[in-house]
């Protein structure tokens, strides 16, 4: 009875309020909704490529453990250095630029490099120009990205000549390095 002492807003508030309840919670008779079937993903088999699709092999070494550049010639395992110096000359970084893409797509393969000098200068003097030399190939190899466990240097100085001979022609086929891959 007291609802009945209310004002009267309070007690059309109060209807109000329970006709929006009473008209939300009423339901009209629907069908459920059909259940989404979800898609399974199947594995599918991968196509076979034909025998046109399959990426031709390049091969990096010739037969003789040659290293072969990206038209399939060999490589020059042999660099030449001007007199008292041992700096790579600008003709052949592309060719070392080769063997390093071969040393770095072949992990399993390394490479020494001999240093050589012509028969000017002492014992001592020639076997340390040489080693300078194969450091100077050792370290373009390696600013290329090949890992230096794949490196090795040896020096011969004037120890094993190219050439014989005691002319500046014969002199400038000594001053070398050599590259030797295993």
């Amino acid at each position: 009875m007291q609802f009945l002492q209310q004002p009267l807003y309070f007690r059309l508030l109060a209807l109000l309020f329970a006709a929006f309840v009473v008209a939300g919670c009423s339901s009209t008779a629907t069908e459920p909704p059909e259940p989404v079937e979800t898609p399974t993903e199947t594995a599918q088999p991968e196509p076979v490529p034909t025998p046109r699709e399959v990426p031709e092999e390049r091969r990096d070494f010739d037969s003789n453990n040659v290293p072969l550049d990206n038209n399939e010639n060999p490589l020059s395992l042999t660099y030449y250095f001007d007199y008292d110096k041992a700096v790579i000359s600008q003709r052949d970084l592309r060719s070392l630029q080769i063997h390093a893409a071969r040393l770095r797509d072949n992990s399993n393969r390394s490479v020494v490099i001999e240093g050589h000098c012509d028969e000017r200068g002492t014992r001592e003097y020639n076997l340390a120009l040489g080693e300078r030399r194969a450091n100077a190939i050792r370290s373009f190899l390696t600013s290329a990205g090949v890992s230096s466990r794949q490196i090795e240097t040896v020096s011969y100085g004037e120890e094993q000549p190219e050439n014989p001979g005691h002319t500046e022609s014969a002199w400038s086929r000594n001053r070398r390095g050599v590259l030797g891959y295993r």
